[in-house]
């Protein structure tokens, strides 16, 4: 990436590698990923196959160093990856989110080196799967309500974890989790402790799977633990930091979910523009019409201003690499903009395309219903909101 000083401030371009990158990424999800996303969505098959070949890529820890497995790169390559591979389908690039930003990114920044060899490259080559769980039934965006627990063995050398977790992204095909519980409930926030989670052990028990309106190959499940040992070694941070080390990833999960947003409403869009060309009534092509027109130009500007709070994001992001700061506000603006942005243009495109919007013979109901979770998952539209607003006034 390259980052100038100018006029402005702080400017962002793509160099030749991320060009590479992203011509590579495209011409890999519209040949591979494409053709077959209409019948993963149709059946929620998990597409390993595929996942598999972008692990091959580097794409399962695009900023992961090369000693652990990834491919060093940084963090527009991650943004401009995901947006390729949302083109193409949602629920690809919500594992590629998963794999690279919830799971690599805390284990990097909080792990042990240790714990980096063994937690880290499995999943960044793509031979494993990783997942995040914070969610409960009864504990969503107020994480201090959890009823999981994790309680310290007598002779100290492992924690006992009971509990259910619910909305686990690739939980039923997981094989190491990074997972969030109590172990000081008297303390709520303070009292959420971070663990690396073997999924291949005893008292890990994958529930039910949840049948989904969008990202339905994007396998999703409960996860029981019944007297699941943990060894005191997989406890990532400190106990008590569990809290923060969440909100920190999240920051990073903020913008992947930004980006796929954009991927999804560019995807829309085009296929909006090439049928406002080409679909005839009243002897001429619709885009003659002034109401597409006004369609076609809310769409697309929404869609480049995404893009710019998304790069600004980056921007922020690789600042706090050096300076270890945070860049939750840039994030979570990224991520309320382009979330509602996606929305906007793919029920847009569907009303462009009218009766045929609403047809599965095309992949615009498609992009509309995946385009739903991106205002949920990862913290809500009002969350981001709350966040934005309290970082604004200096309220914690």
């Amino acid at each position: 990436m390259v980052v100038a000083q100018g006029e402005q401030g702080l400017t962002l371009a793509l160099t030749e590698e991320h060009i590479a990158l992203q011509r590579a990424v495209r011409e890999f999800a519209q040949k591979e990923i494409a053709p077959i996303a209409a019948a993963f969505d149709e059946t929620g098959e998990f597409p390993l196959e595929t996942i598999r070949k972008m692990g091959e890529m580097g794409l399962m820890g695009i900023e992961v160093p090369e000693e652990y497995g990834g491919a060093g790169m940084d963090a527009l390559a991650y943004v401009l990856t995901m947006i390729e591979v949302a083109k193409a389908d949602a629920s690809h690039s919500t594992i590629v989110s998963v794999n690279n930003s919830l799971y690599c990114h805390g284990i990097l920044k909080f792990g042990t080196e240790a714990q980096k060899q063994q937690w880290v490259t499995p999943i960044a080559t793509g031979e494993q799967i990783g997942a995040y769980s914070l969610t409960e039934p009864m504990s969503g965006s107020d994480a201090g309500t959890m009823a999981s627990r994790a309680v310290l063995s007598d002779d100290g050398t492992h924690y006992i974890i009971n509990g259910r977790k619910s909305w686990v992204t690739s939980g039923p095909v997981a094989d190491k989790l990074i997972l969030f519980t109590m172990t000081e409930p008297e303390k709520k926030h303070h009292g959420i402790t971070a663990f690396l989670i073997d999924a291949h052990q005893p008292g890990f028990i994958r529930g039910k799977k949840e049948p989904k309106l969008g990202i339905r190959a994007s396998a999703t499940s409960e996860i029981i633990f019944e007297d699941y040992k943990c060894p005191v070694e997989n406890v990532l941070g400190e106990p008590g930091q569990g809290f923060k080390i969440a909100m920190t990833v999240l920051d990073a999960g903020r913008i992947g979910i930004a980006s796929q947003a954009l991927g999804i409403a560019e995807a829309a869009y085009e296929a909006a523009v090439q049928y406002a060309r080409e679909r005839i009534a009243f002897g001429e092509p619709i885009g003659r019409f002034q109401m597409i027109q006004q369609k076609i130009a809310d769409m697309k500007t929404r869609i480049e201003a995404s893009r710019m709070l998304i790069y600004n994001a980056v921007l922020a992001k690789e600042r706090a690499k050096k300076t270890g700061g945070r860049y939750t506000t840039e994030a979570s603006m990224a991520k309320l903009f382009a979330s509602e942005t996606a929305a906007f243009v793919t029920d847009e495109a569907v009303q462009i395309h009218g009766g045929m919007g609403y047809s599965k013979e095309l992949a615009i109901e498609r992009y509309y219903r995946d385009a739903r979770i991106t205002r949920i998952y990862e913290g809500t539209s009002e969350i981001q909101r709350m966040v934005i607003a309290r970082n604004e006034l200096g309220l914690r």
